[in-house]
């Protein structure tokens, strides 16, 4: 099994269910019609933009940048569900389909939030380090 500090992104719950989420995403909407090409598309790219924002965030090390990205993530998250509403409004997703969405979104929400407070405490606790690189004790 291959190994590095720079994708541990791929052991966080909310990563994960962030590609969960993008997957269902793809399954609804690719059943669209040829007129609602752009909403398909939208929708796509604003579910893609969630688990890449976690990523690109978490690879950038520095905690001011990590919490930038998962905000950025948390936004495209909002963007998806707001589109998932505006589906629904017009029939052009199921009730089913949206609520299977909503569930996923809503998860993913939760744990976003929770991960953002999470790294805000270790910030303010100065438990975060932006460094690759561990200093040695010379005590």
């Amino acid at each position: 099994m291959r190994k590095n500090k720079n994708r541990g992104y791929q052991q966080l719950r909310v990563w994960n269910d962030a590609i969960d989420y993008y997957v269902q995403t793809c399954s609804v909407v690719r059943r669209f019609p040829y007129e609602l090409k752009r909403v398909a598309s939208q929708a796509i790219a604003s579910s893609d933009s969630v688990h890449r924002n976690i990523a690109e965030g978490y690879c950038r090390k520095s905690v001011r940048e990590y919490l930038n990205f998962l905000n950025i993530a948390l936004g495209s998250l909002g963007e998806s569900v707001s589109g998932l509403h505006a589906c629904l409004k017009a029939k052009q997703i199921t009730e089913e389909d949206f609520q299977k969405l909503d569930t996923l979104a809503y998860k993913l929400e939760n744990g976003l939030l929770k991960l953002v407070e999470s790294v805000e405490l270790k910030r303010n606790k100065g438990e975060w380090i932006d460094s690759l690189a561990k200093e040695e004790n010379t005590g």
